[in-house]
Parts: structure tokens; sequence; C-alpha cells
């Protein structure tokens, strides 16, 4: 489970409720800027938020691009209906054009696309529907096809879990299990400080996790188990590339994710010290390759 790196807005970042064509998603949204990036999409991950990103938005923001962070359908603020068919992927993957339409209005095709773990097979699917709204597509610790062996184990229980016990009943299980590393991010702060926002953070994960629709996270649970290696169809789409991770990642091996990139003709960056959530672990440091990618195109 990602762990934001703090929960309080930058300045100039709202949140609201974007309407679309396939109804409301909840986003963090940095605005028009005054510069000429484009839009960035961000799509989080299996039991994530738009809150994952919130390290990112301003330096993306300061960098010249608008960044809106999104909670799909069924995830945490965003909400969806107690049935499993509405979070097939393909379903997800036209929610996904549905934002993206609401965000290319003035610009076609200058939306940057990016998805973070379970949100890189949801992006993906998404560009092979239709890469036209698309000008790239990064791949944020998310690999080519299901997830490890161990992941798959964790799922399944998960799974098995959900149907014999409440949420939250399975989320102090799951304090037990995560093995997810959070940033404490970068200003120094006083113990009386660190504690209260330790505090917070966790009172955060516990209504994020209660909140999700849980015939979302069993129909994207198996998605995670069951994805075929589609990566050979996007390739041939020719779109622009970017594979980025952690120095390590448990959910798809980085040898794995190398591979991927190579086989896609993608930009390689691998962040140093982090697992699978750079976007989270080292924010300015994965912003920064994520800007440099976007401004070579």
């Amino acid at each position: 489970m990602s762990k934001p790196p703090f929960l309080a807005l930058p300045a100039g970042v709202r949140a609201y409720r974007m309407a679309t064509a396939r109804g409301e998603f909840a986003v963090h949204d940095t605005g028009d800027t005054a510069g000429a990036g484009g839009t960035v999409l961000l799509l989080p991950g299996f039991t994530g938020s738009k809150e994952d990103f919130i390290g990112l938005l301003e330096p993306l923001a300061r960098a010249g691009f608008r960044a809106v962070a999104v909670d799909g359908r069924g995830q945490f603020e965003t909400g969806g209906p107690p049935d499993e068919a509405a979070y097939a992927q393909a379903e997800l993957a036209r929610d996904v054009h549905a934002i993206a339409a609401v965000l290319e209005l003035e610009r076609p095709g200058t939306v940057h696309l990016l998805g973070h773990s379970l949100g890189g097979l949801v992006a993906r699917a998404a560009v092979l529907l239709d890469a036209a709204p698309f000008a790239s597509l990064t791949l944020l610790s998310s690999g080519p096809a299901a997830v490890s062996p161990s992941q798959q184990e964790r799922v399944r229980l998960l799974l098995g879990a959900m149907e014999t016990m409440s949420m939250a009943a399975i989320w102090e299980i799951m304090q037990q299990l995560d093995q997810s590393v959070g940033s404490a991010g970068e200003a120094p702060y006083s113990r009386q400080e660190v504690e209260e926002a330790s505090v917070a953070m966790e009172e955060f994960l516990r209504r994020r996790w209660l909140a999700n629709v849980p015939e979302q996270l069993a129909a994207t649970g198996r998605l995670l188990l069951d994805e075929p290696d589609r990566v050979g169809e996007l390739a041939a789409l020719g779109l622009p590339f970017h594979v980025v991770s952690g120095a390590e990642d448990d959910a798809w091996p980085v040898p794995l994710l190398d591979g991927m990139a190579e086989r896609l003709g993608a930009r390689r960056t691998v962040v140093a010290g982090t697992g699978h959530s750079p976007n989270a672990e080292q924010p300015a440091q994965t912003a920064r390759a994520l800007v440099d990618f976007w401004l070579s195109l």
C-alpha cells in the first residue's frame, strides 16, 4: 500500500469532483500553469488514491505542467456501484478516456498519461483502446503482465478474506502485513509534529481503505492475478513510453521492468533508494525524471 509523503495540498492545488461523460471523479488539480508543458493525468494503484501523487504536484506545476491526480471508479472519494462488472478493465479504460476528454478540450492530444502499479495496467488498456488523446505513456512500477508470485499470494489472501470478513477487520490484519515504505518529507520537524503527522497519516490510510468499494478491489485484484502480457500490442502503437521504477520492486522485479522497457523502446528510469512507490518515497527525484522525459518530447 502506498503511503503519501504528506497530506496537506500544496498551494494552488484544488480538490474537487470533476464532471465527465461517465460521472464525477475526485481529483487533485494544479490548474492551468504559465508553462506550455501540457497536462499530466495520474492514475493510482491497487488500494491507492490520488494522494499517492501529492508530492509530485508542486514540482510538476513549477515545471509548467498541469497535473491532475484522480481517484478511479470505486477508489476512495470517487465511489462507485456494488457491482464487479462496473470495474472490468474495459470500463476503467473508458473512464480514463472520459477524464482525458475533459482535460484536452483546448489542446487535443496533449495529455501525458501515467499509471502507478495497477494504474499502469489501466493506463495501457486506455491507450490500446485509443491512443489519440495521449502524448505519451509512463508506466510507474507497473509491469508487463500479472504481478509476481509472492504478490499473487497476497492478493489471493485478500480476496479470500473479503468473502468472510469486514473491511475494518481486514484493515487490522493488513497493518501486520504491510511492508510499504513512506517518506517523512524533506523539512525538519519537531518530535511532536512527527507524532501528530503519524497519527493523521494512520487515520487517513484507514479512512481511505474503508472508503474503497469492495467490488472494485475484488475485480481489480483479479486483474492483477490474470493480466496477460500486452507489451507487443503496446509497442506497435509507436507512442513515446517511459518505464519508471524503484531500485527494488516486489510486485514486478526490476529485471522484468528492464526487459519491458527494451521491448517498448522506452526511456528507462530507476529512482535510487526507492521501492514500489518512487512517487511517494522520493517525489522530488521522481518528478525530475518525469519532467525530463516529457520536455524531451
